[in-house]
């Protein structure tokens, strides 16, 4: 820690003034739109002390801001809500939050949504970990604002996170990805370490990594925010600066003192608050209670089969049974759903009871056109199962088992010499011959 406030150290400043800047963004139809900020008075001297200012922070859109514990650097950015990112428009923000409130079973306006998505400068929650930069956006008085306040030196974090926390009171609900074990424990030691205290705000959490992993889990290469705003949101990032690289960058900057470094990860950590709005609209869509204006009439249904039989899963898990079914229905109507799919969706009905459809499921797995491996093999294991058990027809049951071991022996795959793969077989061969015996009694 000793380090990094020596080099934090190194550019710290008195000067100070008030005010965050407004930065011009496009509109869906590419015309430049700017939206003015109220008028501030500005006295003379705060103005001299202003243009003490690296001139690199000019074109990034960066002012100084004064409160009652010092200064630190503010940026604001203002989208009109036609603004659309990626495949969603900010507007839809508006009839997409009464559906988020499946999370925590009470009511949400859009007002009430505070987004928050941090820069800092390692990967930890200890005291070692410093938010040089903290991203927040909330939608007020038609428009949706971005701020993005970053300190210059470790004197600068008592301004930057009372301003912060002048912030909170004004909304119910904390929006992040990956916030509940990152970003928002980091804020709150922060806060204690400041002398601020932990719990200067209680908010209901919308963490959207979980969603985002018990639907897209095996359906994306990863569950990295980029990696679902490219495939599912429609969004591109252009030349974007990795948040890896970020703390790197940042300390570029305490070295040499030019901003221009900083820039891009201004503008990373913009489209990160930006995309958890449009999280909040897929999800709040997924949600929405009424049929009319619910996900299938907004959103474009999943196409994979695995997707959809997961996505019927947390649907259902997050209390609408009825839209989770019709995703299922989907699955048994598909020829070619992957046998994982159809695992899943047999899984869900055994532990139901609805052993019928399980049963259906499972025959399907094992009649599918790319039958091999491991999940054709616990197809193959469920029938033998569910025939020796419930139906006590041991002939049927020695039949499936009998295939699932030539399956597992004739794959080079699943002959691996792991001791978990010879405890497969052995449990397969087991299984074989303590059916024989049964079924041979059956005969006998």
């Amino acid at each position: 820690m000793s380090g990094l406030r020596d080099r934090m150290n190194r550019l710290r400043g008195t000067s100070a003034a008030t005010g965050a800047a407004d930065t011009a963004i496009s509109s869906p139809e590419e015309a430049v739109k700017r939206l003015e900020p109220e008028a501030e008075a500005v006295s003379t001297a705060e103005t001299e002390e202003e243009e003490k200012l690296h001139p690199g922070w000019q074109p990034i859109g960066v002012k100084l801001h004064r409160n009652e514990e010092g200064t630190f650097l503010l940026r604001q950015i203002r989208y009109p809500l036609e603004y659309r990112h990626g495949t969603h428009r900010l507007n839809e923000l508006a009839a997409a939050a009464s559906g988020l409130s499946a999370f925590h079973g009470e009511p949400v306006e859009p007002e009430q949504l505070l987004f928050l998505d941090l820069e800092t400068t390692g990967l930890g929650i200890g005291a070692g970990n410093v938010p040089f930069m903290v991203g927040i956006a909330y939608m007020q008085h038609g428009q949706f604002i971005v701020e993005q306040a970053l300190i210059r030196h470790p004197a600068e974090e008592r301004a930057m996170l009372a301003y912060i926390e002048s912030k909170l009171p004004a909304y119910r609900y904390l929006v992040t990805y990956n916030g509940r074990t990152f970003d928002w424990p980091v804020m709150q030691n922060r806060f204690i370490m400041n002398g601020r205290g932990r719990r200067t705000w209680e908010p209901l959490h919308l963490d959207f990594l979980h969603p985002s992993r018990s639907i897209w889990k095996n359906t994306l290469t990863s569950c990295k925010l980029s990696h679902v705003e490219e495939e599912r949101l429609g969004i591109e990032r252009v030349d974007d600066v990795p948040g890896s690289l970020a703390p790197q960058l940042y300390f570029q900057y305490l070295a040499e003192g030019d901003p221009e470094p900083l820039e891009g990860v201004f503008r990373h950590n913009e489209i990160d608050v930006l995309s958890l709005a449009c999280l909040a609209i897929r999800f709040g869509h997924l949600l929405h209670s009424d049929e009319e204006q619910g996900a299938f009439g907004i959103l474009p249904l999943p196409s994979e089969p695995e997707e959809q039989v997961r996505t019927g899963l947390w649907l259902e898990k997050m209390g609408l049974p009825d839209r989770a079914e019709a995703l299922f229905a989907l699955v048994l109507d598909t020829e070619s759903a992957a046998i994982s799919a159809l695992l899943m969706l047999a899984a869900r009905d055994k532990k139901a009871g609805n052993w019928q459809r399980a049963v259906l499921l499972w025959q399907k797995a094992v009649e599918h056109p790319y039958t091999y491996g491991s999940s054709a093999i616990a197809a193959y294991i469920e029938l033998a199962m569910f025939y020796e058990h419930k139906l006590k027809d041991y002939v049927s049951a020695l039949q499936y088992t009998t295939e699932a071991l030539e399956l597992a022996l004739g794959n080079p795959l699943l002959q691996r010499r792991d001791a978990k793969k010879r405890a497969e077989l052995d449990g397969l061969r087991n299984r074989k011959e303590r059916l024989q015996r049964k079924a041979g009694r059956m005969h006998g």
